[in-house]
């Protein structure tokens, strides 16, 4: 077990690309999440922890009691900005990819990015995306989210003119591989200007639809 003194973070990557480092919990220790947690919050003001197991996030909102822990994406933020740039629009195909969601929305909100969010806009139902279009038009990107066929960002992508990032999820049963099928079909996806991310790694999608977003004029 590592010692958590002996973290080396690096605490100079805020200025070098306008965001601290980033927490990824999954296979650390308690100690060593707080830890680099709350040293990265004591510089930079706000931090972020992903895949933060239930013990790490009930110990993070003890010690930084300030922040927000949200057990269903495993997130931990604390110092979310107000709103300079966006909207961006995050669309999720059904209410079994919310983990991933949410961890987007965090990561957008956390990069000072509005959100508008559109839930359970999955293709067997396409009449919810069609009736939300003209609202998903005036974003700036589109983020999709969506396991099982994986086919509702190919769908977007074929309606609008946006940057649209696919983000798989690990949701279906048998031949959805765990997210491998709906990755595969978005990496396939014949729809123009459809990026794809790594399976759940809504951070990622976020991260990446902050940086388009914050390219475009500021919120009037």
């Amino acid at each position: 077990m590592s010692d958590p003194a002996t973290l080396n973070l690096d605490l100079d990557r805020a200025r070098r690309c306008g965001f601290p480092e980033v927490v990824y919990g999954e296979g650390k220790t308690v100690a060593e999440v707080v830890a680099a947690a709350g040293r990265i919050a004591q510089v930079h003001g706000r931090v972020l922890v992903t895949r933060a197991a239930p013990e790490a996030l009930a110990a993070l909102a003890a010690a930084l009691p300030a922040g927000t822990a949200r057990p269903r994406s495993r997130t931990f933020a604390l110092g979310e900005p107000a709103p300079t740039h966006g909207p961006v629009a995050l669309i999720s195909a059904g209410t079994a990819d919310e983990p991933v969601a949410e961890e987007c929305e965090v990561t957008l909100r956390l990069r000072a990015v509005a959100v508008r969010r559109f839930n359970d806009c999955g293709v067997a139902g396409l009449h919810r995306l069609l009736q939300r279009l003209d609202e998903i038009r005036a974003c700036r990107c589109a983020v999709v989210v969506a396991g099982m066929d994986g086919a509702l960002p190919s769908v977007v992508g074929g309606l609008l003119d946006l940057p649209v990032i696919a983000c798989p999820t690990p949701v279906g049963y048998g031949v959805a591989e765990g997210g491998r099928t709906a990755l595969n079909t978005m990496l396939a996806s014949c729809a123009a200007g459809v990026t794809v991310v790594n399976i759940g790694n809504g951070f990622g999608a976020g991260y990446a639809a902050a940086a388009i977003a914050r390219l475009a004029p500021a919120l009037q």
